[in-house]
């Protein structure tokens, strides 16, 4: 006969809800997404938000605000400045995002061997990533400075001096990007050390039997293996050069958005009108669009390259 404490605990058993191991797995990575979530949500959404509605009214400086609906807009359509910063911005991450990737995969393919000497190349070119970037503008902005800077003075030695680094339109912004790549390729080196990793040496074993040389083992197996990889780099890279740290900083301490604006990306651009003008409405304004403008850039490359998915992969 069956007893109460079985009858008991069967009714219990049968009171509890079955989750699957899928269903479990689930709730798992969702739970350890959710603290991430809430901040991105408390520190980025919200002020998001608050943007957008900011960006419909005129605030004054001195708590006031009023309202003008699509005033700020009409207002920067009609803003020869902030087309030229959207100008800029596009130049700066046309030229930077590519570089980023070149530099970075190029540096992970040197120092992928696991030995010394590797290790300390590896501190080295991520070094730089550690220092403040008011730090490094600081000392770049001294190094190119005209006629007694380091590399200036070096240029003129070898005969192709002449111009000015940060003083010149048309050298400006390279030189911008320049410093921008060389603060942040270690990083991005770092990020595709780790996929190479994940790619089983079996593969290239087989294709050194098969007679493949190097550039045939690159091309075939690294870089169509690097493709989840390659996605996150162009991705992040972007998303930095649009709105990153290094886009308002080394800009803001080497050029202030000079000479003639040439230099002046929207992040700047923004700045300067919210804090120099105290067009915090306008502001919030052209905020809002580029937050938008890259939104609708990521999800178009998302959608293009799946995102960063194997052709066998649903």
């Amino acid at each position: 006969m069956t007893t109460i404490a079985e009858t008991a605990a069967r009714r219990r058993h049968a009171g509890r809800t079955h989750f699957s191991a899928k269903h479990r797995e689930w709730i798992a990575g969702y739970l350890f997404v959710l603290p991430d979530a809430l901040g991105l949500l408390v520190f980025l959404g919200v002020p998001m938000a608050l943007s957008l509605v900011l960006s419909v009214y005129e605030v004054n400086g001195f708590g006031g605000y009023s309202f003008v609906g699509a005033r700020n807009y009409l207002r920067m359509w009609n803003d020869p400045l902030f087309w030229k910063g959207a100008k800029v911005t596009a130049l700066y991450a046309v030229m930077l995002v590519p570089m980023l990737y070149v530099c970075g995969l190029g540096l992970a393919l040197l120092v992928q061997r696991t030995d010394r000497f590797n290790a300390v190349m590896r501190s080295m070119f991520f070094a730089p990533h550690m220092v403040s970037l008011v730090v490094v503008a600081l000392v770049w902005q001294f190094m190119v400075v005209d006629k007694i800077g380091v590399i200036s003075k070096l240029t003129a030695a070898l005969g192709i001096g002449g111009f000015s680094f940060l003083g010149d339109p048309n050298f400006a912004l390279i030189t911008i990007v320049l410093v921008s790549v060389w603060f942040l390729m270690g990083f991005y080196m770092l990020i595709f050390l780790g996929g190479l990793q994940d790619i089983p040496r079996q593969y290239y074993e087989a294709a050194m039997i098969d007679g493949a040389g190097p550039i045939a083992r690159f091309r075939f197996i690294t870089l169509p293996l690097l493709k989840p990889t390659s996605f996150f780099v162009i991705m992040v890279s972007m998303v930095a050069a649009v709105a990153g740290a290094q886009a308002f900083d080394i800009i803001y301490v080497m050029t202030k958005g000079g000479p003639a604006n040439a230099t002046s990306v929207l992040i700047v651009y923004i700045y300067q009108q919210a804090f120099g003008f105290g067009a915090f409405g306008y502001a919030a304004a052209m905020a809002s669009i580029l937050v938008v403008a890259l939104m609708i850039v990521t999800a178009v490359f998302f959608a293009l390259t799946r995102g960063g998915r194997f052709h066998h992969e649903q």
